[in-house]
């Protein structure tokens, strides 16, 4: 393969706790292909997501900007005339494909299912997975919401979801993740040959529901109690497919010359699903570790997650970092390292190259957050949470919390009315933040109020 430009990976999980891996303190499973990733390249400690469910964090990962600045603010529903990423939002994908590179997508997409909101019309060359939410493992039908009376989120009767490009097909009983291994070896011989860098986006479906792992992985942790097992399980099947993927970039000599992140979209799950019948069962198994919080909050829980960067011969080993990042700092990053002018484009993130190669970031950065009537700010050891949400049983939640990370940080004491100066100036800042997000959203989409605003970006009337 004859070219000077770095090659990217990113891979990304889905609903998967920040303590639900081994290198970020899991104890009662091994996760050792993403261990070596760690161990040879940098851990984040304060990797973010920039929100806490599904649709949104990808459209920031993929754009490098806050959510509301993409055009998706919401889950997406899993019909296939749900309108997804706004063409006017360039990705990561498009702007390399621009600049010469083979670009690839194997796994979840959920940023619309029309036609012109799928990978094909946003960059990618080639892609390979499903549309909507989630899938069957083995079936690969979407049926996710087949019970549901949901205003906003209409039923969708049971759909089967798997695309190579623009053609649908049929592998059932194949387990998806193993069918991404496949197709990710699959992509990169092809790419390697044809003497182009090359962007591949691996956005695993596990550990999401439903909780299925084959019976290889079930055996690997029979000591556990079946929540955990399974989701041990399905988190090893992953670990297992980014090892054989990092294997054959090795095996194809482009290891020295690929830079690779690993992060989630969002926390652990608490909701409630159905399994095509009239029984409603909870998600679990997942873990957020240390931290208060889970999937569609605002909390430590639903926002902090695993966070990898791997570039042989170009990072630091070993590293550490505590410094806050998030997943919108993918992007810029990427044209960084592939050298290329990031001033050219919007980007609420910023590139961590540097602070990758061991300079320490001198200025306290501030990160905000907004999902549905939500907001918060970090900045320093600081986090404001306004009208925080949670389902787990951590009793009542007050309409302004304050925690002190550094002190405090799994959020257990409310600080609001001890630092009131802090209070007021960081709720004011986060204020200040969602009135800009607000304003800007109204004048690039037209929706004036929640609802409508939910409506216009899943294009219902």
């Amino acid at each position: 393969m004859a070219n000077t430009k770095p090659n990217f990976i990113v891979f990304m999980t889905d609903d998967q706790g920040y303590g639900d891996l081994s290198c970020m303190g899991a104890t009662d499973f091994k996760t050792p292909s993403l261990d070596k990733l760690a161990s040879e390249g940098i851990r984040f400690t304060d990797w973010y997501t920039n929100c806490p469910v599904c649709s949104p964090a990808r459209a920031a990962l993929l754009t490098g900007r806050y959510p509301g600045n993409t055009g998706i603010r919401g889950i997406l529903p899993g019909h296939r005339k749900t309108v997804g990423l706004p063409q006017s939002t360039p990705t990561i994908a498009k702007i390399l494909k621009s600049e010469g590179y083979s670009t690839s997508m194997v796994g979840k997409w959920h940023l619309g299912l029309e036609k012109k909101s799928r990978p094909n019309d946003h960059g990618f060359e080639n892609w390979f997975g499903f549309l909507a939410g989630n899938v069957d493992y083995y079936s690969h039908i979407y049926y996710y919401g087949a019970n549901t009376k949901d205003k906003i989120m209409p039923q969708v009767n049971p759909t089967h979801d798997l695309w190579e490009n623009d053609k649908e097909v049929w592998m059932d009983g194949e387990y998806f993740t193993e069918i991404i291994t496949k197709k990710c070896i699959e992509y990169l011989r092809k790419m390697t040959n044809n003497n182009k860098p090359f962007f591949l986006y691996v956005p695993f479906n596990a550990p999401h529901y439903p909780m299925h792992a084959p019976k290889k992985y079930m055996d690997r942790f029979s000591n556990l109690p079946w929540d955990r097992q399974v989701m041990a399980a399905m988190i090893s099947a992953m670990d297992d497919s980014v090892g054989d993927i990092m294997d054959e970039v090795k095996r194809l000599g482009e290891d020295d010359n690929t830079l690779t992140f690993f992060t989630s979209d969002n926390g652990p799950s608490r909701e409630t699903r159905n399994w095509l019948d009239s029984n409603l069962d909870p998600y679990y198994g997942g873990t957020a570790g240390k931290f208060k919080g889970h999937k569609g909050s605002l909390f430590e829980g639903g926002i902090r997650e695993p966070g990898i960067m791997h570039w042989p011969n170009n990072l630091k080993n070993g590293v550490v970092s505590s410094e806050p990042c998030a997943s919108m700092d993918i992007v810029p990053t990427i044209l960084d390292a592939a050298d290329l002018d990031i001033s050219k484009h919007y980007f609420d993130g910023k590139s961590l190259l540097e602070l990758a190669k061991g300079k320490t970031d001198n200025d306290e950065r501030t990160l905000f957050w907004e999902y549905l009537d939500q907001t918060a700010v970090r900045r320093g050891k600081w986090k404001l949470v306004l009208k925080g949400k949670l389902i787990d049983a951590y009793g009542p939640v007050p309409e302004v919390h304050l925690a002190n990370l550094e002190d405090d940080i799994s959020e257990s004491n409310n600080l609001a009315e001890k630092e009131p100066e802090i209070t007021k100036e960081l709720k004011t800042l986060a204020e200040n933040w969602r009135a800009q997000i607000e304003e800007k959203w109204i004048a690039d989409y037209g929706a004036p109020n929640e609802e409508q605003r939910l409506n216009t970006q899943m294009g219902l009337k």
